[in-house]
């Protein structure tokens, strides 16, 4: 992969990139759709890395079919398929990992310790492999977008960013490997952390600029689901992932997670008074 990059680089082609953890959706197919149409060539990544995972369970459960995966891309006219083994990623005694402070120890960072680092980690070393011009991200994992755009700027890496909307299945369920996890009752349940994210944009389009109101018109609405159990529903800075009480010309996360049986899903939207 890394003799491929550098043929690239000397033959001044346009590089995207879109890491994945394969079990490919709607929603990874929408970044490597973008990526096609901004680049020359398209690399897409599927490895499971398993440094970001707090429970070897949860490891081991990761929905796996690189056959399919691949089956799929070819559809996108995807030019390589980096498929490393753990190995490959994390040599013999590997002991350098990256940390990004502050960004990474409230919400997803807090609920699952160590996990940001297992991420910026793995980015760090693909990016270092692949040298992309433009990097694909889903809006959906928005405290994982923050990390890698800080990241990015910090370590001074060339790769542009690119931030594209959450898919979402018809319920309005966002689209996401572990959804394949759910029973078919908690998939149908699991529809209402988007009800009650779409009902404070609502109330914000309305006039209610009071985070905590909003917070808890999210978590009122997700807890009449009897099979919801909530992580946390969270107001801050989409940037800086600081928290806020007033909505006001800056961009406001409002970041959700929730079990559905042992399944646990993420989901936010973005709001400001642009809006």
């Amino acid at each position: 992969m890394s003799s491929i990059a550098r043929k690239l680089r000397r033959e001044n082609k346009t590089v995207g990139f879109v890491p994945t953890m394969g079990a490919l959706h709607e929603g990874h197919l929408s970044l490597i759709a973008e990526a096609r149409q901004m680049s020359d060539v398209v690399i897409v990544s599927i490895f499971v890395n398993p440094t970001q995972f707090n429970e070897k369970e949860d490891f081991t459960k990761y929905p796996r079919d690189l056959t399919a995966d691949a089956a799929l891309l070819t559809d996108y006219q995807v030019d390589y398929v980096f498929a490393p083994e753990a190995q490959e990623i994390y040599g013999e005694n590997f002991s350098t990992y990256v940390y990004v402070e502050n960004l990474t120890e409230t919400l997803e960072g807090a609920a699952r310790p160590g996990h940001f680092r297992g991420v910026s980690t793995v980015v760090t070393i693909l990016f270092n492999t692949i040298r992309p011009d433009f990097a694909f991200f889903g809006q959906k994992d928005a405290q994982q977008v923050a990390v890698i755009k800080r990241l990015t700027r910090d370590l001074g890496f060339e790769t542009e960013i690119v931030v594209l909307p959450t898919i979402r299945e018809e319920s309005g369920l966002a689209m996401s490997s572990r959804n394949t996890l759910l029973s078919p009752d908690e998939r149908q349940g699991a529809s209402i952390i988007y009800q009650g994210l779409r009902d404070a944009k609502i109330a914000f389009r309305e006039g209610e600029r009071n985070a905590l109101k909003l917070a808890d018109i999210v978590r009122q609405k997700i807890e009449t689901e009897p099979f919801a159990r909530i992580d946390y529903v969270a107001v801050v800075d989409s940037e800086t992932l600081a928290p806020v009480d007033k909505i006001g010309d800056a961009q406001v996360l409002i970041a959700v997670a929730a079990r559905f049986g042992l399944v646990r899903l993420i989901d936010n939207i973005i709001i400001n008074r642009k809006q």
